[in-house]
């Protein structure tokens, strides 16, 4: 049970009927999970709104309802007017559950790019150096040896307060998320203050009906994040840095190659391995030592520099820092799988052209003999997608091999099809294998030397999905039984 008056205390609002005393048994926003006495939300969705079932909602035990405008309830039923119904849910949530935040030290990562791979690099470092650290993010949510799948980049507010709590109760002192434009636009990290909050890019993204109108709005709303932080640190090589300062109301430093940067990268350069690609560089600053990277890429040299600029206002050593980036991998997001000690085989989440334009180029930076890329398209998705991803391979690699993604309720064959439209406006060689582990089979059977093989699309993701059912199919466990099996 929970005190009504104190779980109002930071919201404005007015009483339209009733009396706000007494306790509530739960906080529901979800009109099927109404119980007895709870205080129910009324949220204004895309697709519903749930201020037109409140009569039911009232009906079925709600005690109080939180509103936007009024509604046609029972007498005996509080209701209470809010400006914004999903900002009013953030801080009753962080009510409801004791303000969590206000002891646990919460680091958000928002940007276009990026923001995965480094909640995992500062959470590797932050552990290496003996804190307890949890994970909300587009993969899964960590806390404490619990790994739960994620259904949004950035959760609904109740969610993120509770796993806060969960969090503080197993003993965990920081959070690490990732921060999403929709996530501050509808309000889902309201109701408390980040430690720090970090920006590492924008390109235009998320803009269509159901996200952004445009890109001035998908970059307003990244930048309210600093509104809402102690502390920001920018990437201030980005050319929209100025904008994204615009409003912010935290203390600003900076990370980038600009050697004006409070953490700034020198001497960098590309390294290969036995198998690997990697980048080596000395960061600069308010930190001062050499970095050893085994994850290829420019943006692998951005995505650390913000770990480092992170973990630096923890206290972390340096000896920490090193040792802990040194050995970094993330699950689908540029993660080498050693298969040959002659070429290297990476898998990746790029599943638009943006993000295989950019993966792409950054492999070429190390000029391998042939860049190979296999990836296929998800089903009951944009044909835009598939023309442009294949345009963007046909240009790029060396050898394309198009393959299956996800065909969902479409023919393989035709999503296929529709990549070789794409492919085709290019002198690109390709081929295509629709199953899509006799794509990866052929991929390394065929690998030559100083080839860097990319499986593009399925990332984090251990299963394919087909006429609404989803199979088991893990790139990493087919790439072990294909080397098993080509003994």
């Amino acid at each position: 049970m929970r005190d009504l008056k104190r779980l109002f205390e930071r919201l404005d609002y007015e009483i339209l009927q009733g009396k706000l005393e007494g306790e509530i048994s739960e906080l529901v926003y979800d009109n099927r999970k109404v119980v007895e006495g709870c205080l129910f939300v009324c949220i204004k969705g895309a697709a519903f709104d749930a201020h037109t079932v409140a009569g039911a909602v009232a009906d079925n035990g709600a005690k109080v309802l939180v509103v936007e405008h009024e509604v046609d309830v029972r007498s005996d039923v509080c209701v209470v007017k809010v400006a914004d119904t999903r900002e009013a849910l953030a801080k009753l949530s962080a009510a409801y559950f004791d303000y969590p935040a206000d002891t646990l030290k919460v680091v958000g990562i928002t940007g276009t790019k990026g923001k995965t791979t480094t909640t995992y690099m500062v959470k590797s470092i932050l552990e290496n150096a003996g804190y307890k650290v949890g994970l909300i993010g587009t993969i899964e949510e960590i806390i404490g040896d619990e790994h739960i799948p994620a259904n949004n980049t950035t959760p609904e507010s109740y969610i993120i307060q509770n796993d806060f709590r969960k969090m503080l109760d197993a003993g965990c002192e920081i959070c690490v998320m990732e921060v999403s434009s929709q996530g501050l636009m509808m309000h889902r990290v309201d109701g408390f203050t980040f430690e720090i909050g970090i920006f590492t890019n924008i390109e235009p993204d998320h803009i269509g009906p159901n996200e952004h109108k445009d890109f001035d709005d998908y970059l307003h709303c990244k930048s309210l994040l600093f509104q809402r932080c102690k502390k920001g640190i920018f990437n201030c090589d980005d050319k929209h840095f100025e904008d994204i300062l615009k409003g912010h109301t935290c203390e600003v430093e900076t990370f980038g190659f600009d050697p004006k940067a409070d953490f700034n990268a020198r001497n960098m350069e590309f390294i290969r391995g036995i198998g690997y690609l990697g980048v080596n560089y000395n960061v600069k600053g308010l930190e001062n030592f050499h970095v050893e990277i085994k994850v290829p890429g420019r943006f692998s040299v951005y995505n650390s520099l913000t770990a480092i600029a992170i973990c630096h206002h923890f206290g972390v050593s340096q000896e920490a820092m090193v040792r802990a980036l040194r050995e970094a991998k993330v699950k689908g997001r540029i993660e080498m799988i050693h298969v040959s000690d002659e070429f290297a085989l990476m898998i990746d989440y790029a599943h638009n052209a943006m993000a295989l334009e950019s993966l792409l180029n950054s492999i070429k930076d190390y000029v391998p003999e042939r860049l190979v890329c296999v990836f296929g398209c998800g089903g009951n998705r944009s044909k835009l997608r598939r023309y442009e991803m294949g345009e963007v391979s046909g240009r790029l690699a060396d050898l394309t091999i198009i393959t299956s993604d996800n065909p969902r309720d479409e023919d393989p064959q035709a999503i296929i099809d529709d990549i070789k439209t794409g492919i085709e406006k290019t002198d690109g060689k390709y081929m295509e294998i629709i199953d899509r582990r006799e794509a990866i089979k052929y991929a390394i059977e065929h690998g030559k030397k100083g080839d860097v093989i990319v499986l593009a699309g399925k990332g984090h993701e251990d299963y394919q999905e087909i006429k609404g059912k989803k199979y088991p199919m893990d790139e990493r466990v087919i790439i072990a039984e294909i080397l098993e099996e080509l003994k």
